[in-house]
């Protein structure tokens, strides 16, 4: 998953770097997933997507350290490739009727909700919180359920095993995930309590952060 900033200082204008154009290719996987799965029903391929997936989820990162190639649009790439499987995925998987749809949801639900805070934090000049790491554990658990889960459909004693290990990871993964929400919005409303709201006209006489 996408991990904290490493200690160096992130080139702005930096675009084409091996980080980033492996986020691109992430991206570009999220609609051939989804032929494979829902289209073509060739859930072996599928299973392939998803394994490189998140092989390269994990090799951006140590990539953009190993070679100093941090950049602002690898930050903003990332995170979004994460969220996008997250949301895509599992309706997908509900179409096949690998989860129920009432998860689905709730899993939804959660970065819908977290998506409307941010006027809320812009109004106070705040323009992000900061990453918890239980957030991260719970995307990494949850992108860790769904190849376990597709694995688990097939009919053999692969599937059997895989089923249950799917299983346990998504619920681990949407427990964080829900424990986060509920850190990030407890943030959200401190944030709220005791800083100014920020004044368009560019006041500064109070400039508490």
């Amino acid at each position: 998953m996408t991990e904290p900033e490493a200690a160096t200082t992130p080139a702005p204008d930096r675009i084409v770097t091996v980080p980033n154009a492996l986020s691109v290719l992430r991206l570009a996987l999220i609609p051939v997933f989804v032929w494979l799965l829902l289209v073509e029903e060739a859930d072996g391929w599928a299973f392939a997507v998803l394994m490189f997936s998140g092989f390269s989820d994990w090799a951006d990162g140590k990539i953009a350290r190993l070679l100093d190639q941090s950049s602002k649009i690898g930050a903003l790439l990332d995170p979004a490739a994460d969220r996008l499987y997250i949301v895509i995925i599992p309706i997908a998987f509900g179409i096949r009727e690998f989860l129920p749809w009432w998860l689905i949801g709730v899993i939804i639900a959660r970065d819908v909700l977290l998506f409307a805070s941010a006027p809320l934090l812009r109004s106070r000049g705040v323009l992000a919180l900061p990453v918890l790491y239980i957030g991260k554990a719970g995307t990494f658990a949850l992108m860790s359920a769904f190849p376990w889960l597709l694995a688990g459909q097939l009919d053999s004693i692969v599937g059997t095993i895989a089923y249950p290990i799917g299983w346990a990871f998504m619920v681990w993964g949407v427990g964080l995930y829900l424990w986060s929400f509920v850190l990030y919005w407890y943030q959200t409303i401190l944030v709220m309590r005791l800083m100014p709201p920020r004044h368009p006209a560019g006041d500064s006489a109070d400039s508490r952060v």
